[in-house]
């Protein structure tokens, strides 16, 4: 690549990392996760959009360090080879002079990138990582950079989140402050959480614009998919139906694929690069964790913000999606994992594991006014409680609040307002 190009991007780059450093930025939880001094690689990974680039600027402003920055990003650097990076690294110290910390922006980009990141941290040189490709990601971490690297994730913004950014009291002593957040909770189950697109008012363009550069270009070409109409269909399928039972051989059969293989990496290229979360059934027995699973959106934003989603909703699906992608923010960092519980008789929306215990069962119903509901969704703990012997059990519903107890077990009936702002 020739070099007055690069010298051309790398100073423009620089331009916009000072500007972007003088915004004002929403602070994000994960932030005390990154650690600047550490000999790791510190990698922030997530759907595009949600605020990667953001966070590390955020925690670069307050550092006070000499920070370089590269953003691959570009299409300018689209024909961009590995031998091409050392020329790269030469181009940064002329703009920025002497630095000992790198903020690398979708470095997935770069074919070999590991090969470059590994020298610099051999050199002692501090690197900040974006990416939005879990498995690209995971697995040339995995192999390449084996106990160097620290992995973050992160999601578009959490109802906490939002109401900061809102500048909404999360404060729900009173019945004013209450009707406050329960106000701003409604206005979250439609708009989600990403970043850009709170401050915009065409919403739907926004999400049709991130939706298609993912599946086009994220996916498509990386992975040279041949099917783009079928695979086009079962991403729009699925984050329709969030959240959905995956069955590969409906989905070959229904979107004319030629194998329920196929139709398996479809599903997955679309949880590598965030788009949807996957959920297991919990089990002892592994095959069957793995067969059974739930696709969900990463945000709510995604499931009608967009010109092919479906005309009605489910306020139901959306408030279980939310609590799900609030429990993988909660629970993953501490190692923990989720699953759902099902048998004949009843399900449980989510079963929080430590190890080989069971430390939370909770249940999601957007309106339990219904005696039946109610009943469906009581059932649906006590079995799992009986089977899991965990007595730790939250029933998350819209608005309303109590305790409900049977057969000598507990169970908090808590608005998702509530439970979505306090830790």
């Amino acid at each position: 690549m020739n070099k007055e190009l690069i010298l051309t991007v790398v100073k423009e780059q620089h331009e916009e990392f000072i500007l972007k450093l003088k915004e004002k930025i929403c602070e994000r939880p994960e932030e005390s996760l990154v650690d600047l001094e550490s000999s790791l690689a510190q990698v922030v990974i997530g759907i595009r959009r949600s605020g990667k680039s953001s966070m590390y600027i955020n925690i670069i402003k307050k550092s006070n360090l000499n920070f370089a920055y590269l953003n691959f990003d570009d299409e300018r650097f689209s024909k961009i080879q590995a031998e091409d990076l050392n020329l790269i690294l030469e181009c940064l110290y002329k703009i920025y002079g002497n630095f000992n910390h790198l903020f690398i922006d979708e470095i997935q980009n770069i074919d070999e990138w590991y090969l470059f990141v590994n020298r610099l941290l051999r050199t002692g040189m501090h690197i900040l990582i974006t990416g939005s490709n879990a498995k690209l990601l995971s697995g040339e971490l995995a192999t390449h950079l084996t106990g160097r690297h620290m992995t973050i994730e992160l999601f578009p913004f959490s109802f906490n989140e939002y109401c900061v950014f809102k500048n909404i009291s999360t404060l729900h002593g009173t019945t004013k402050e209450k009707g406050l957040l329960e106000a701003a909770f409604d206005e979250y189950l439609h708009e989600g959480g990403f970043p850009e697109m709170l401050k915009l008012s065409r919403k739907q363009t926004y999400i049709n614009t991130l939706v298609n550069n993912i599946l086009t270009n994220d996916i498509e070409k990386r992975y040279s998919i041949k099917y783009k109409t079928a695979f086009e269909n079962i991403a729009n399928h699925l984050l329709n139906n969030s959240p959905s039972k995956i069955n590969y051989a409906d989905l070959k059969n229904e979107f004319g694929l030629n194998s329920d293989h196929t139709a398996e990496n479809y599903v997955n290229y679309t949880k590598n690069a965030y788009l949807l979360a996957g959920l297991h059934k919990y089990s002892t027995k592994s095959k069957i964790r793995i067969r059974d699973e739930k696709a969900y959106a990463v945000d709510v934003a995604l499931m009608n913000n967009r010109e092919n989603a479906m005309s009605g909703e489910n306020l139901g699906w959306r408030l279980e999606t939310i609590v799900y992608i609030e429990l993988l923010r909660r629970f993953r960092p501490q190692e923990c994992d989720i699953y759902y519980y099902e048998e004949t008789a009843g399900e449980t929306d989510f079963v929080v594991c430590r190890g080989n215990s069971v430390i939370q069962l909770i249940q999601v119903s957007y309106d339990i006014s219904n005696p039946k509901t109610l009943k469906r969704e009581i059932k649906g703990l006590m079995l799992a409680s009986a089977k899991t012997k965990c007595s730790n059990l939250l029933l998350i519903t819209n608005s309303e609040e109590k305790t409900i107890t049977t057969d000598n077990k507990t169970i908090s009936v808590v608005p998702a307002y509530s439970w979505l702002v306090t830790d």
